[in-house]
């Protein structure tokens, strides 16, 4: 892709520099999956205490997840780790990851969840559409144009 503009403010690298790295895409998903409370990441993930304890924090900082006081009879209060709006928005971005490593890195046996409709039970499928409801099969369908923060290169 050749863009007639500098992509020194770059979404993607943006994006990255928050998300990233392995840790907080397994965080991120058990997050989807319900698992909120720190020892049940941890038990989910493998994280080492301080990377998860260092990926959680950075997610609440980010906006990612909020933290939510419980606790449990007898015991001190701890916190939840609980999707934001934002924290959401990044669900299609790991649904995309996991159709990716379905078709190109499982294993014989297949996936090892598969994600459906809850009100059908249908398979979930991801598509691009342009604004006027066009579906967009690939890259070769978009063209980059610049944006609202484009640095145009100079000659």
């Amino acid at each position: 892709m050749n863009v007639p503009f500098r992509v020194s403010n770059c979404s993607i690298e943006r994006t990255l520099d928050v998300v990233g790295e392995k840790w907080t895409f397994l965080v991120l998903r058990e997050a989807f999956s319900g698992v909120r409370r720190f020892a049940d990441m941890q038990a989910m993930t493998g994280a080492p205490r301080q990377v998860l304890s260092a990926r959680l924090a950075r997610l609440v900082d980010e906006g990612l997840l909020r933290k939510v006081p419980y606790r449990e009879p007898g015991q001190r209060q701890r916190d939840e780790y609980r999707l934001t709006e934002k924290g959401r928005d990044l669900y299609p971005l790991l649904v995309a990851l996991m159709h990716f490593g379905d078709k190109y890195l499982s294993d014989d046996a297949g996936p090892a969840v598969e994600l459906t409709h809850r009100d059908c039970g249908a398979p979930i499928e991801q598509y691009f559409r342009c604004a006027d409801g066009h579906e967009v099969s690939g890259p070769r369908e978009v063209t980059p144009e610049p944006g609202s923060g484009a640095e145009l290169k100079s000659a």
